[in-house]
C-alpha cells in the first residue's frame, strides 16, 4: 500500500478558479485539475492506494464548510483532514465535531492563517486536538506564493514538539521548505513526523538521505503536494534515492498506515 500523505483538492465548482489563482500566485503550473476525480486518475496511474486531502480554512467563516466537505469526500481511496482557523470562536466544539465525523487530523497553514506556530494563544487548540487523538499537520518553511515572515520554521516547530511530547505532529515539506539545514539542526531526531511533499526535487539528494538516515525512519511520510507535483514522478524520485527496502517500504506506506490507524 502506497499512501500519499499530502495532496490538495477542491469541490468541482471551485477547483478551476482556486487552482488558477494559486498557480498564478506561486508561478507553478498544476499537474492535475485539483478535483477529486482528477486526483483519483493520478493515483491510479501512479499506483497509489490512498491520498490524504488537506484543506485550509483561510477565513474563520470557512471552517465548518471545509470540515463538512472533508467528511463528505472520504472513501476507500480518500482520507480527508479538517481545518481550524485560529479566529474561529467555536474551535473546541468544532474539534469534537471533526472527531465525531471520523476525520483523523487537521491541517494548519500558519502563513495563510497569519499566526506563528509557537504562539501560545494556539496551545489550547493544539492541546484539545491532541487530547482527541487527532493528527496535526503544519505547512512548514517557505511558501513560494507568500512573502516573509515565515510563520512555521523548524526552530519554532521544535518548540511545539518539546511542549507536546509524544503527540502526532507532522511538518510538511521535509520539515520546512528551503529550511533544510535548520531541519537537521532542530527537528532531526525529535519525535516529529516529516512528510516529503514538494521537497525531494528541490533539495540535495545527499541531504535528503542524511535526514532520513538520522531521523527515525518510522517518522518519514511519502507525500507529493499534488496538484503541484506529479504523483508518479514523486514516487520515482523517492525510489531514486536507493534507500534500503525496509526504509523505503516504511516511508511509502507503512508509517502512514500506522499513524492513521488503518
Amino acid at each position: 500500500m502506497v499512501i500519499d500523505f499530502h495532496v490538495h483538492c477542491f469541490p468541482d465548482k471551485l477547483a478551476p478558479r482556486a487552482i488558477s489563482q494559486l498557480a498564478a500566485n506561486a508561478g507553478i503550473p498544476p499537474r492535475v485539475d485539483g478535483t477529486i476525480g482528477g486526483l483519483k486518475e493520478s493515483m491510479k496511474k501512479a499506483g497509489i492506494s490512498k491520498s490524504v486531502v488537506l484543506s485550509i480554512a483561510t477565513k474563520a467563516t470557512q471552517t465548518e464548510n471545509i470540515n463538512d466537505w472533508s467528511a463528505e469526500i472520504q472513501d476507500e481511496e480518500i482520507i480527508a483532514f479538517g481545518s481550524i482557523h485560529p479566529d474561529y470562536e467555536n474551535w473546541k466544539t468544532e474539534l469534537f465535531r471533526i472527531k465525531g465525523m471520523g476525520i483523523k487530523g487537521i491541517k494548519f497553514h500558519p502563513d495563510y492563517q497569519k499566526f506563528f506556530v509557537d504562539d501560545k494563544k494556539m496551545f489550547p487548540i493544539y492541546e484539545t486536538a491532541f487530547g482527541l487523538g487527532l493528527i496535526v499537520i503544519f505547512h512548514a518553511g517557505v511558501d513560494i506564493g507568500l512573502p516573509e515572515p515565515y510563520h512555521a520554521t523548524p526552530e519554532r516547530l521544535e518548540k511545539i514538539v518539546r511542549t507536546f511530547p509524544g503527540c502526532k505532529v507532522v511538518a510538511a515539506h521535509m520539515g520546512g521548505y528551503s529550511f533544510w539545514d535548520d531541519v537537521e539542526r532542530f527537528l532531526v531526531g525529535t519525535d516529529i513526523y516529516l512528510d516529503t511533499s514538494y521537497s525531494l526535487d528541490f533539495m540535495d539528494d545527499e541531504q535528503a538521505k542524511r535526514i532520513i538516515k538520522n531521523h527515525d525512519k518510522k517518522r518519514i511520510l511519502f507525500a507529493t503536494d499534488s496538484p503541484w507535483m506529479d504523483q508518479e514522478e514523486s514516487l520515482l524520485k523517492l525510489k531514486s534515492l536507493n534507500l534500503d527496502k525496509d526504509t523505503e517500504d516504511a516511508i511509502l506506506g507503512l508509517n502512514a498506515k500506522a499513524l492513521l490507524e488503518l
